[in-house]
């Protein structure tokens, strides 16, 4: 497996990438966990955390149940210090996408290729269940917190991490390979540690990591020196998990020029008409009061900035309740509301009948992203059955 040197500025120190970074054969042939860092080729903390984890594993021989891996995302755009080169590794995750790329010279594309075949090799020659887990940073600062696919299995790995917790965003974002991976019905979550180059970025992965190991059974606490710092050190963000929405996503078209105004931090409260960023001479405001999330401070990318908005813990029970009952087929009663032939977990509702049932009733019953095609509307449900990664 070919393997590359790059020195790091930013963190001061020199770091070897390749696909897979490596693994961890344990004692049991069960459960497996699969990471990923570097999707985005300027986010190297996590590629810096699983490479220090696996050699402390194998160094200090702690008894691993189980199957670790660690893959290497965007190599190219690592070795350039760049988000990415031609196009956004992280959002060509698709069937869709993947059946058009052929023949086309995109250096993601072979990085994706590359990946995938990696993702299918673990998982053909492995035992579940399987948990995907994705290690990212942000250009702006802030505190660590985790983003998914609004799953029950997804919701129930995520509550062992006391840090905020973002649900639905892939109903803003076009083929995450988060997505793509729990369209076959895998536990699959981001971690968002921290700005980009912050040494507390990587101890928040080291400490993320760990806590997952323990969380997917692979390893013992008691074989983790450090686990009640590691607990304290995510914690100590926030006492109770709390899970928020995406309301509100600004895109960034093609040759604007966007700056965000500077001082935000993920998570700081905004209002209704406050100022965020510049497009050319316009100000663009806010059109939601919540908080803000994710806010570009970087030359690349297409999200300039998104609004959350807190979800109540009422609501995280009631829906958690009605999909355990399989109430999700009432829907299907509804006029102008049937389901797709080709897809059992799709929902064609037609736009009249979707003006009376408010898209929180269909996240309720577990259905999140929408699709508008041929003047329908499509809905996805985000649990499912376990099956093979095509």
């Amino acid at each position: 497996m070919k393997e590359n040197k790059i020195y790091s500025s930013h963190f001061n120190k020199t770091i070897t990438i390749k696909r897979v970074l490596g693994s961890i054969k344990g004692a049991h042939e069960t459960p497996t966990v699969i990471f990923f860092a570097g999707i985005h080729g300027n986010e190297i903390a996590g590629v810096i955390a699983l490479n220090s984890i696996i050699s402390h594993v194998e160094k200090e021989a702690i008894h691993f149940r189980g199957n670790m891996y660690a893959i290497c995302g965007n190599i190219a755009a690592i070795k350039k210090n760049v988000r990415y080169n031609k196009v956004d590794l992280n959002r060509i995750w698709s069937q869709e996408l993947m059946h058009q790329q052929q023949g086309e010279d995109i250096p993601e594309f072979e990085e994706q290729t590359a990946i995938y075949n990696a993702i299918k090799d673990i998982v053909n020659h492995n035992q579940g269940p399987f948990y995907f887990i994705d290690l990212h940073t942000t250009s702006s600062d802030s505190i660590p917190f985790i983003t998914i696919s609004d799953s029950l299995n997804n919701r129930k790995f995520s509550s062992n991490f006391k840090i905020p917790t973002i649900l639905g965003i892939e109903e803003f974002l076009e083929g995450p390979l988060l997505t793509f991976i729990n369209e076959f019905g895998h536990v699959s979550i981001g971690f968002e540690a921290g700005q980009h180059f912050k040494e507390s970025s990587v101890d928040n992965c080291i400490a993320f990591v760990w806590l997952a190991l323990v969380a997917s059974g692979c390893v013992a606490k008691k074989d983790v020196e450090k686990m009640a710092f590691y607990e304290h050190y995510l914690s100590m963000y926030n006492e109770n998990q709390e899970f928020y929405e995406i309301k509100y996503r600004y895109v960034i078209k093609e040759g604007e020029l966007f700056n965000m105004l500077e001082g935000f931090s993920n998570f700081d409260r905004i209002s209704v008409g406050d100022a965020l960023a510049m497009s050319e001479s316009k100000t663009i405001t806010a059109e939601f009061d919540g908080k803000i999330f994710m806010p570009l401070y970087q030359k690349q990318g297409e999200d300039g900035f998104f609004i959350i908005r807190k979800i109540s813990t009422f609501w995280l029970s009631l829906s958690r309740i009605v999909r355990n009952l399989h109430l999700h087929t009432l829907l299907k009663i509804l006029p102008g509301v049937k389901s797709d032939q080709n897809n059992s977990y799709t929902l064609i509702v037609n736009p009249k009948t979707a003006r009376f049932l408010a898209t929180e009733i269909f996240h309720l019953f577990g259905y999140r992203k929408t699709v508008k095609k041929n003047g329908k509307l499509y809905f996805f449900k985000r649990d499912r059955k376990v099956t093979m990664i095509a």
